[in-house]
């Protein structure tokens, strides 16, 4: 009797060669997703708390133009680095650069993780990483890396785009770093 599993169940389906009448070997666990990192919090809490940590990690360091380390950093330095540590992911170095990287979200459906870009006036592009409840991690060329909200005036005059580097699923299970206690992933 052939495999009567649903057409999406990859596991399930026949393949060439097999006898028709096999049960499967194996199945995916139903949702595991994320629920292999930590059956408590869905992905965007996790993903928070992780940059929520990377923020108390880079706070209070001054902005550099080319800057790369917690001497000096500058926007997009900064989600180089807070990517490959809390995700191991090389992101581009450059805001140029990184406005290619995953797909391009409308602003009212970014989650945690996303990369939020402005075109402020001047020669540059200025990038940030989104961490829920309106706000973004960035390091500001007036006072360092900190957390704006996309509500100020100014970030929304100079809004430019949100882009998901990766899908939220799959961006909390990369999460690599432990994360501080007392820091919530509300919102």
């Amino acid at each position: 009797m052939a495999s009567q599993a649903a057409p999406d169940d990859y596991f399930a389906r026949d393949l060439p060669g097999m006898p028709g009448d096999h049960e499967p070997m194996m199945s995916p666990a139903q949702d595991a997703g994320w629920h292999v990192r930590n059956n408590a919090s869905p992905p965007p809490a996790l993903i928070r708390r992780a940059l929520m940590a990377q923020h108390e990690r880079w706070l209070g360091t001054p902005y550099r133009l080319g800057g790369t380390t917690r001497r000096g950093v500058d926007c997009s330095a900064l989600v180089q680095n807070v990517f490959a540590d809390t995700f191991q992911l090389d992101m581009p170095r450059t805001t140029a650069n990184q406005v290619h990287e995953g797909r391009r979200v409308a602003q009212s459906e970014l989650r945690p993780g996303d990369l939020v870009f402005f075109r402020p006036p001047g020669a540059y592009r200025h990038v940030g990483i989104y961490v829920g409840d309106g706000r973004f991690m960035h390091a500001s060329s007036s006072s360092g890396v900190r957390l704006s909200s996309l509500d100020n005036q100014y970030w929304q005059r100079y809004y430019w785009q949100s882009r998901r580097p990766l899908e939220t699923q799959h961006l909390a299970q990369r999460l690599d770093i432990p994360l501080q206690p007392g820091v919530t992933g509300e919102g």
